[in-house]
Formats: structure tokens, sequence, C-alpha cells
């Protein structure tokens, strides 16, 4: 049974994994804007999604570009989730795992990782 939770608490629950991660690569996080919406249009189970050009991929080119984006989908979340400690953790890997395609790390890395 999916997990019910005013869109506010998830926000927060957004904000603080990105409280999760490092200073000093927070620091390094550049030209990205974190969203939550419901679902993905194209994939409804999708947790979570980056669009955008790794810092890794970056060059000349990339000057003035529009910034980046990590779409968090709550109510794809919250199907999968069974309690609200569940919906923290989910939220904290899937904004982690996001962020990740950021520096360039692929889905495959990630699982290595544990953060899949």
């Amino acid at each position: 049974m999916a997990v019910r939770m005013s869109p506010q608490r998830f926000d927060e629950l957004v904000g603080d994994a990105l409280d999760l991660i490092p200073a000093d690569l927070a620091a390094a996080i550049d030209n990205v804007v974190i969203l939550v919406a419901d679902r993905n249009a194209d994939e409804p189970e999708l947790l979570g999604l980056y669009e955008g050009v790794a810092l890794t991929e970056r060059d000349s080119w990339y000057a003035g570009a529009l910034p980046d984006t990590i779409t968090i989908y709550r109510d794809a979340l919250l199907d999968i989730c069974h309690s609200d400690d569940e919906v923290v953790n989910e939220v904290a890997i899937t904004v982690i795992h996001e962020i990740a395609h950021h520096f360039g790390i692929d889905d495959d890395r990630l699982h290595e990782l544990g953060w899949g």
C-alpha cells in the first residue's frame, strides 16, 4: 500500500536528502535545479530523472547553458514505500542517485556502489 504524505512534507524530505551531501561535494554541484513532480509522463514508475550535461562532459561550449534539472517523482516514490521511514530512505537514495549522474556516474557504477 502506498504511503500518503503531504507535498510539503515530501519537499522537506528532498531538502533533507540534499543536506546529506558532503559540503565539498555540494559546492561542486553546478547549474542544477531540483524539482519535484507527481510522475514522469513517459515512465510513470520512474523515481527520479537527471536531464542535462554531466560535469565530466562540459567544456567551453557549455557557458550560458540553461540549468540541468533533477526531477524527483513524488507519487512514484510514495507508491513503492510502505512506511514514512521507507520514504525518507528512498528519497535520499533517489536524490543521491540523480546527483551522481550530474557528476558523470552511470547507473552500472551506482548499482555497484549500492545507490542503484
